[in-house]
């Protein structure tokens, strides 16, 4: 599977050019708020419109932040679409606030004795909280997600050739060797390979006349073809109000494997990532369909503005078909492999856009399921942790909604966390998630086997560490580990009736009793 024909040095350069800017705590500081490293888009930011009894709030940021803008010779201007409703009519979603995105530009001919500054997000942002003397909740840095197997997050692979900037496999638990969490890296010890798959595949029942089949909708890489996963199964695209979910252009990590990297012939990091998850759904729950949304490219990262718009529609589709609407369409369990840190995650400092539109989903009876990241940490990720978990300092509240489960990693013995694992009060459950077996596309890559012998007309090779043509890999990371719970609670939702979503209740049932069996409701060893 080569680059489409069409491509040209310039399509694979400007995919090599990294997504975001890591985010310097120390600039622009302001009394009171303490930010912490992330990734963003700098010139680039979100603004939701006004919330419930708040009038006039919408017009007050935004003055602030054309203010501010304005004290550093740059321009803010608001963008007429709304992310979260994408041209697609203001009775979408009622109750979510319309979210904009604001650009930032340098203008064409500086202020006389002043000398071009790249626009900086994170500047005006701070900026603008000193002039209204606060938090600004509506007002938002455009943050960088990533989907996130093992040795990928948002902080890494800043360009095609290094892997030395300060945020990268330099942290306590990353050796220059096979040791700590870079262990799992190694093929053998985690690090995706191939496997040969000698079982029979999963079984699919029937369903029931006037039944219907729970549906698992996974927003990460888009899936591939694979005999486990044929159209009758996985949907690969869909529309809402005559408009695509998700990312159509030919830059397709599931048909292409070395997209970027500068014709290196290495696969790229999330290359079938979302294959594999589909994989993993398809062996916990051979029932379920699978609805495949692709949100993200070969590099990993996810623009957060694509990915609200793609998590409102799919809400959306939710919706519709609770309320017996037109163009409506089943969501039972949704599976979020991917996030980020959020530079200021307390109580009154983030938009609560993300978690607003998660908690209709749960408000409408979708399970919601999200990885919690593989960096080794105990800082809360977003979306794992926007729930009101035990301790928590974000200032949300307990919902009597279908839970967010945010699950963290196991290792094969299922007796202990993966290492690389993120942890805390936040992650709710740990589920496999190191060494897992699931589908690929059929990818092969430039490397080759270390020693070829041939003998009586056949060809004797040692194993292509990166040829997947047989169908199955290996491979390691929380991103893993949310499809094992997702798939295990569409499997115990079974059946439904084919004109109405799971009962809350059906629902609460079912993540109850997969979280029983899994830490830390059941102990390890």
């Amino acid at each position: 599977m080569a680059q489409p024909e069409n491509w040209s040095w310039q399509d694979r350069a400007e995919g090599s050019i990294p997504r975001g800017a890591a985010l310097d705590p120390t600039v622009e500081p302001v009394d009171g708020i303490r930010a912490y490293p992330t990734a963003y888009l700098p010139d680039r930011m979100l603004i939701s419109e006004n919330l419930d009894g708040e009038n006039g709030a919408y017009d007050r940021d935004l003055r602030a932040l054309t203010q501010a803008a304005d004290s550093f010779g740059w321009q803010l201007e608001v963008e007429d679409d709304d992310v979260v409703r994408a041209g697609r009519g203001k009775q979408m979603l009622p109750g979510i606030p319309g979210v904009h995105r604001a650009v930032l530009t340098t203008p064409e001919i500086p202020r006389e004795g002043e000398s071009p500054v790249p626009p900086d997000a994170w500047r005006v942002l701070q900026r603008a909280r000193r002039i209204v003397r606060g938090p600004m909740p509506r007002a938002s840095l455009e943050h960088v997600l990533a989907i996130d197997p093992v040795g990928l997050n948002p902080f890494t692979r800043t360009n095609p050739f290094t892997r030395t900037n300060p945020f990268t496999r330099t942290n306590p638990v990353r050796g220059a060797g096979p040791v700590g969490s870079d262990d799992y890296l190694e093929p053998g010890r985690g690090g995706r390979q191939p496997i040969s798959w000698i079982g029979a595949a999963p079984v699919r029942g029937d369903v029931a006349r006037k039944q219907r089949r729970a549906v698992v909708a996974v927003l990460d890489t888009g899936c591939g073809e694979h005999e486990w996963l044929p159209d009758s199964i996985v949907t690969r695209s869909i529309d809402l109000d005559g408009l695509p979910i998700g990312l159509t252009g030919d830059d397709d990590p599931e048909k292409y494997p070395d997209l970027y990297g500068q014709l290196d012939d290495e696969i790229d990091a999330v290359a079938g990532h979302g294959t594999f998850i589909a994989g993993l759904i398809r062996q916990t729950a051979p029932d379920a369909d699978i609805l495949s949304i692709r949100v993200s490219g070969s590099l990993g990262v996810v623009d957060e503005s694509t990915f609200l718009q793609a998590l409102a529609a799919v809400i959306e589709l939710q919706r519709r078909f609770v309320n017996g609407e037109d163009g409506g369409h089943p969501i039972d369990v949704l599976n979020l492999s991917l996030g980020y840190y959020h530079e200021t995650p307390l109580d009154g400092q983030f938009s609560l856009v993300l978690h607003d539109l998660l908690h209709t989903a749960r408000s409408l009876g979708t399970v919601v399921v999200c990885s919690a990241g593989n960096d080794a940490i105990d800082r809360p990720s977003f979306p794992a942790s926007l729930w009101a978990w035990p301790g928590a300092d974000n200032g949300l509240a307990p919902d009597k909604a279908v839970p967010l489960v945010s699950v963290g990693a196991l290792n094969p013995s299922r007796r202990s966390l993966a290492l690389f694992s993120n942890v805390g009060p936040w992650v709710r459950t740990y589920a496999p998630g190191a060494m897992v077996v699931s589908t690929t596309p059929a990818f092969t890559g430039g490397t080759q086997a270390a020693t070829r012998a041939d003998f009586g007309g056949f060809e004797r090779q040692t194993v292509d560490p990166d040829d997947y043509r047989g169908g199955f890999v290996a491979w390691s990371g929380t991103s893993f580990a949310a499809p094992y719970v997702a798939g295990k609670v569409a499997a115990l939702l079974g059946a439904l009736p084919v004109d109405a979503a799971a009962s809350a209740s059906a629902a609460k049932k079912a993540v109850a009793e997969v979280l029983a069996v899994l830490p830390p409701d059941a102990p390890l060893g």
